[in-house]
């Protein structure tokens, strides 16, 4: 996978705070993502999403855990635990004021 340059990475986080319909487009692409077994990316696209609305310490705030830690769960080797993730899922929700449905769809044999 190559590495994103600063600028699109700050050019995302920055329409994502300014554009509500963007972030909530990227955490369905990081639900998304999450749910078909891609949990690197999608804990990538979760960091910028984090960063821009909620702020990691605000997130540190509510999950009770450190900012620094937190950095580490959502980067490409990161490992949370499914509370963790959890929480995280949850406080996204409430900041972009959504709800998760998931729908399975059966694919042909």
């Amino acid at each position: 996978m190559s590495k994103l340059t600063r600028d699109f990475k700050e050019t995302v986080q920055q329409r994502a705070s300014q554009d509500n319909d963007f972030a909530v487009a990227l955490f369905n692409e990081a639900t998304t993502l999450f749910l078909n077994g891609e949990p690197e990316i999608a804990r990538l696209v979760l960091r910028d999403l984090v960063n821009a609305t909620v702020g990691f310490e605000e997130l540190s705030k509510v999950t009770n855990r450190p900012s620094k830690s937190l950095h580490r769960m959502l980067s490409n080797r990161g490992n949370p635990t499914m509370e963790n993730l959890t929480t995280i899922f949850k406080v996204l929700k409430e900041k972009l004021n959504v709800a998760i449905s998931v729908e399975m769809i059966s694919q042909p044999s």
